[in-house]
């Protein structure tokens, strides 16, 4: 006996959900996750804290970004809604009717958790790169890591794998330094004491 079809999910889908969860559409279904860590989001905000002056702002950098902290971005019929985004300005659409961007970002970035991990590594980075987003970030909290990848026709290239207390200068931010100590909880807690 075969099982009947499952509907696709849609949109309005996602209004069902708790407030307290994420919701996104990945292959069709409804894929529901937790909010974010301490760890997590830690990470988000002090990566935030070091891209936005210089690349928002034009602080101490080029400009000319907008960058965006978990944005719904649809991908053909899937909806992400990766951690944080970046489109360069004049690429970023000024209005639109919903809540939801058509416009594929110039980057992305995932802090993976033990939840998560999977989808953000496997099924996100394919439909990234699929779509070409030029630039995938992928940060790891828990084992202190970032990977750089870059699109190259639609196939992903590892251009940096750092650790730890590294600083860095890499693309599509190469010019500032990150001081990837800066993105962990235990560094911001051992500062504080």
């Amino acid at each position: 006996m075969t099982e009947p079809a499952r509907a696709r999910a849609a949109y309005d889908d996602l209004y069902s959900i708790p407030e307290n969860m994420i919701g996104e559409i990945i292959d069709g279904e409804l894929i529901v996750s937790p909010r974010p860590s301490r760890r997590h989001s830690d990470a988000t905000l002090s990566l935030g804290s070091a891209i936005l002056p210089p690349y928002k702002l034009g602080k101490g950098g080029p400009g000319g970004w907008i960058i965006l902290v978990e944005p719904e971005i649809a991908f053909g019929e899937d909806l992400l809604v990766p951690d944080l985004a970046g489109w360069k300005k004049e690429r970023f659409p000024e209005t639109e009717d919903h809540n939801w961007i058509e416009i594929v970002p110039d980057w992305v970035c995932e802090i993976v958790s033990p939840g998560t991990a999977r989808i953000d590594r496997v099924k996100k980075t394919n439909i990234y790169g699929q779509h070409r987003v030029p630039y995938y970030w992928i940060i790891d909290p828990i084992i202190k890591t970032l990977e750089v990848l870059k699109n190259e026709a639609g196939r992903w290239l590892i251009i940096g794998t750092y650790a730890e207390n590294d600083k860095i200068h890499d693309e599509p931010f190469q010019e500032v330094e990150i001081n990837l100590s800066d993105l962990w909880l235990e560094n911001t807690l051992a500062v504080a004491k």
